[in-house]
C-alpha cells in the first residue's frame, strides 16, 4: 500500500536575478531535490513556485540551494484570507523588482547561462546606489586591484606580472566559487564556469594583465546587467504602488483608518480631495471630479456623483466622497491588473519558446567549438599552442547566450508595462506576437462599438393594453438581468413610475431575449422574429418594427402566449471615436467587421456611418463559425463584451474584452482595453508590432555580436576583453533596447 504523501505550495521572493537565464539555474537546481514538483521561476516578479513533500526535503534546503548558487530568497507571506498582496505590502527598492511579499507569475523555462557566478544581491542593497550595493562593491574591489598592479607594473616591471595574477585570482575568487556550487548540482556550462576556465587559462598561457583585466570587465558587465533588470522591473512595481496603504473607514457619524487590505464588500469609505480611492466602489454620497488616468491612462478627469463606479487607485481631484465597497482588495481594479501582468510570464511568445530551444545546445555548441579550435590547428597543422589557447579561451567567453534569452521577456515586459499604464492590458508575449500579426478585426456591435448604454425612444402598445402595462409586463421579465437592453426597460419604468410586476423563473433565450413567469403566465420579451414566429407579433407589428430598424433603433416585442402586447424601440448611440478607429485600422492595412446579433436594419444603420462591414442576426455559434472562417486567411482579432461573445474571444487569434464588459468576457479574453476607447484597439496592436521589431532587433544584435565576435576570435582579430564586453555589453544593448518601449506611445500614428 502506498504511503500518502503530504504535498506543500511553497512560494518565495529570489532577488539577484539579472538575466534571463538566471531563472533555469535555480530551476534545474530545485527540480533536481527529492520531493520538488511544478517548479515555476519568474525572472521579472522575482518569484519561486514549487510544490514540495516536506517529508523528502524541507524548506530550510531550497533556500540553502538558492543561496549557494549566489542568489537571496526570502519565504513570501501568505494568508488565508487573500490571494493578492496588496500593492502597500511589497518591498520598494530601487534596482529591483516586486518584494518578499508581492505577487508575481509562474513562469517558463529559460535556457542560457547561469547565474551562479553573479555577485547577486543582498537584500540589505535595496534602495541603495549602485556602487554601495554587493555587485559594486566587488567591481569596485576589482578596479583597485586591476589599478594597483599597474602601479606595481610601472614601479616594479619584473613583479608586475605577479600583481595581475594577484589581481585576477583575487577578483575571480568569488565567480569560481559560484562556478563550483553549479558544477556540483550538474550545471557546467554556465557562464561562471567559462569565466573562470578562461582566467586560469590566460594565467597559464602568460596573458595575466589581460587575465585580470576581464575579471573586471565581468564585474562591470555585472552591475550593468543588474540595473538594466531592475528597469525593466519598474513598471509592475509602479503599478503595485496605486493603491494606498490605508483607507477612511466610515463607521457611523465617525471615520477611523485602516489597512486598506481589510476593506470588505459593503463597507463605506471616504476620499478626501487628494486622495487615492483605495478599493472599486460605488459613490454613494458626494460629486467630484475623478482623475482615472493613474488606472486607464485618461488624462481629463471625469465628474463622477450617486451611483457612479470608480476605480481603486483613481484620485479624487475636487470634493469628498464617501465610496461603497464592490470589490475586495484581491478583485479590484489594480490587482486584477498586476495579476494580467505578472501571469503574462507564463504565456510565452512562439519567439521566445525558439530561443529558449536554441539556447539549449548553443552553450555546449561554442564550447565544443573553442575545444576544437584550441587543439585541430597545434595537431593538425603544427601551430603554436599559447597563440590558439588564447583564441579558444576568447570564444569561451562569447559562449554566454545571456543576451539572446533577456532580449524577448525584457521587451515583453516593457510592452506590458507600457500598456497597461494606458489601460490596455496584454495576457502575455503569446497575446502580443499574437496581435502584432492579426490582419482581420471582428467588431460586437452593442457595448464595444457603441456605448452599451441604450435608451428606450418609442412604446407601440397593441389592442387595450396601455403603455404603463407595457412597461410592467417588459419590466417584470427583464427584472435582475444586466443585459443593455434590460437595463433600458428598467430604467424606463422607474423614470415613468411603473413598477414592474412580480416575476419568477427567468430564463434566456440565447440571442433570442427573454422568458418568465409575470404574474401567474409566461411572457417575452424577444426579438421581433422570434416573437414573429411564436404568435407574438402579426404583420402590422413587423412593419413597424422594421420602421425603428430602419432608423438604426433596436426594438424588442413583448408578448404573452399568442398575445402580442406591444413594441418597445431602443437606441444605442456609436462611439465618438469609433469612426477614428476604424480609419486607423484600414490605415494600418487591418479589414474591420462588426458582428451583431441585432437585426440587419439596425445593423446597417450603424456599420454605414462607420464605414465598415457587418453580419447581422448572429447566434454566439455564428459568430464562433464565422472567427472560425477567417482565422483561415490569416489572424483575427475579436472585441466584445458580453457573455454570448465569450466563445468567439476565446476562438479569436486575440479576444479583446471592453473594461465596461462582464467579468466573463474579461476572463476569457487574451487582452482587455479599461477606457473603453476603440482607439485603443489599433493603439494595442501598433504596441504589439512596435515590441515584435524591438523583439527582432534584440535578436539581431545578440546573435549578430556574437557571430561577428566569434569570426573574429576564430581569426586571433580580438581578444579576451573585447570577447567580454561583447558578452555582458550584448545583454546591456538588448535590455536598453528594450526599455524604450517604455517610453513607446501607442496612440500616435506612425
Amino acid at each position: 500500500m502506498t504511503e500518502a504523501r503530504s504535498e506543500t505550495a511553497c512560494d518565495w521572493t529570489v532577488t539577484g536575478m539579472d538575466c534571463g537565464s538566471c531563472a533555469t539555474k535555480i530551476k534545474d537546481a530545485v527540480s533536481r531535490l527529492p520531493g520538488v514538483s511544478g517548479v515555476e521561476v519568474a525572472i521579472m516578479s522575482e518569484r519561486l513556485r514549487l510544490t514540495l513533500d516536506e517529508a523528502r526535503t524541507g524548506r530550510d534546503r531550497i533556500e540553502k540551494t538558492v543561496r549557494a548558487l549566489g542568489y537571496e530568497i526570502t519565504p513570501r507571506a501568505a494568508t488565508a484570507k487573500k490571494e493578492f498582496v496588496l500593492p502597500g505590502e511589497i518591498d520598494s527598492r530601487e534596482g529591483h523588482g516586486p518584494g518578499p511579499n508581492a505577487n508575481a507569475a509562474v513562469t517558463r523555462d529559460e535556457s542560457g547561462h547561469g547565474s551562479p557566478g553573479h555577485v547577486h544581491d543582498d537584500p540589505a542593497d535595496r534602495g541603495k546606489r549602485w556602487y554601495q550595493t554587493g555587485k559594486g562593491k566587488h567591481v569596485i574591489f576589482t578596479a583597485v586591484l586591476l589599478a594597483a598592479a599597474w602601479a606595481v607594473e610601472l614601479v616594479a616591471p619584473q613583479t608586475g606580472r605577479w600583481a595581475f595574477i594577484a589581481a585576477c585570482l583575487i577578483g575571480a575568487a568569488p565567480i569560481a566559487q559560484r562556478a563550483l556550487a553549479a558544477l556540483r548540482m550538474g550545471q557546467p556550462f554556465t557562464m561562471e564556469s567559462l569565466m573562470t576556465v578562461a582566467a586560469i587559462g590566460a594565467l597559464f598561457i602568460g596573458a595575466a594583465e589581460e587575465a585580470a583585466l576581464v575579471v573586471f570587465l565581468f564585474a562591470v558587465g555585472e552591475v550593468l546587467e543588474g540595473v538594466a533588470a531592475g528597469k525593466a522591473r519598474d513598471g509592475i512595481r509602479a503599478l503595485a504602488n496605486l493603491v494606498p496603504k490605508t483607507a477612511q473607514l466610515v463607521t457611523g457619524e465617525a471615520t477611523r483608518e485602516v489597512p486598506a487590505a481589510s476593506l470588505m464588500v459593503g463597507q463605506t469609505v471616504l476620499v478626501r480631495p487628494g486622495d487615492r480611492i483605495p478599493a472599486d466602489g460605488e459613490i454613494a454620497d458626494g460629486t467630484s471630479g475623478v482623475d482615472e488616468s493613474p488606472v486607464t491612462g485618461e488624462s481629463v478627469p471625469r465628474t463622477r456623483g450617486p451611483g457612479d463606479s470608480v476605480f481603486a487607485g483613481s484620485i479624487n481631484t475636487e470634493a469628498a466622497l464617501r465610496v461603497r465597497v464592490t470589490k475586495g482588495p484581491a478583485d479590484n481594479t489594480i490587482a486584477r491588473i498586476i495579476r494580467l501582468v505578472e501571469e503574462a510570464e507564463e504565456a510565452r511568445a512562439p519567439t521566445e519558446r525558439f530561443i529558449d530551444r536554441f539556447s539549449r545546445w548553443y552553450m555546449p555548441a561554442i564550447v565544443a567549438v573553442a575545444a576544437l579550435v584550441v587543439v585541430v590547428p597545434p595537431l593538425a597543422f603544427d601551430q603554436p599552442w599559447d597563440s590558439w589557447i588564447y583564441r579558444g579561451l576568447a570564444l569561451l567567453l562569447i559562449g554566454c547566450p545571456c543576451a539572446l534569452v533577456i532580449s524577448v521577456p525584457a521587451s515583453i515586459a516593457s510592452a506590458m508595462s507600457t500598456g497597461a499604464r494606458r489601460g490596455m492590458l496584454m495576457k502575455g508575449g503569446a497575446v502580443i506576437e499574437a496581435a502584432a500579426k492579426v490582419s482581420r478585426i471582428a467588431f460586437d456591435k452593442t457595448g464595444t462599438l457603441t456605448h452599451g448604454r441604450p435608451k428606450v425612444t418609442d412604446l407601440v402598445t397593441f389592442g387595450t393594453t396601455t403603455q404603463a402595462e407595457l412597461l410592467a409586463v417588459a419590466a417584470g421579465v427583464e427584472t435582475g438581468s444586466s443585459h443593455p437592453l434590460a437595463i433600458a426597460i428598467l430604467k424606463e419604468a422607474k423614470e415613468a413610475g411603473v413598477a414592474a410586476l412580480p416575476s419568477r423563473d427567468a430564463k434566456a433565450l440565447m440571442g433570442r431575449g427573454v422568458v418568465a413567469t409575470v404574474g401567474d403566465a409566461p411572457a417575452w420579451v424577444a426579438s421581433p422574429r422570434y416573437a414573429t414566429e411564436n404568435g407574438g407579433l402579426d404583420g402590422l407589428g413587423m412593419r413597424q418594427a422594421a420602421v425603428f430598424e430602419d432608423a438604426g433603433k433596436t426594438a424588442v416585442a413583448v408578448f404573452r402566449e399568442k398575445t402580442p402586447l406591444g413594441l418597445i424601440a431602443v437606441r444605442d448611440e456609436p462611439r465618438a471615436d469609433a469612426p477614428e478607429a476604424v480609419r486607423q485600422l484600414k490605415a494600418m492595412g487591418i479589414t474591420p467587421v462588426m458582428l451583431t446579433g441585432d437585426n440587419p436594419r439596425t445593423a446597417a444603420a450603424i456599420a454605414g456611418g462607420l464605414g465598415i462591414e457587418f453580419q447581422a442576426d448572429m447566434m454566439p455559434q455564428d459568430k464562433l463559425k464565422t472567427i472560425k472562417d477567417m482565422s483561415d486567411h490569416g489572424g483575427v482579432m475579436m472585441i466584445g463584451d458580453g457573455i454570448n461573445d465569450a466563445p468567439a474571444l476565446k476562438q479569436a487569434s486575440v479576444g479583446v474584452a471592453m473594461g465596461s464588459g462582464t467579468d466573463v468576457a474579461l476572463e476569457t479574453a487574451d487582452a482587455a482595453i479599461l477606457r473603453d476607447r476603440v482607439t485603443d484597439i489599433p493603439a494595442t496592436i501598433r504596441l504589439s508590432r512596435g515590441a515584435m521589431a524591438t523583439i527582432r532587433q534584440n535578436v539581431t544584435i545578440a546573435l549578430g555580436l556574437k557571430a561577428v565576435f566569434l569570426v573574429t576570435s576564430v581569426l586571433g582579430l580580438t581578444g579576451l576583453w573585447i570577447a567580454i564586453l561583447a558578452d555582458t555589453g550584448a545583454t546591456v544593448l538588448v535590455t536598453l533596447n528594450a526599455l524604450r518601449l517604455l517610453r513607446f506611445n501607442p496612440e500616435r500614428e506612425v
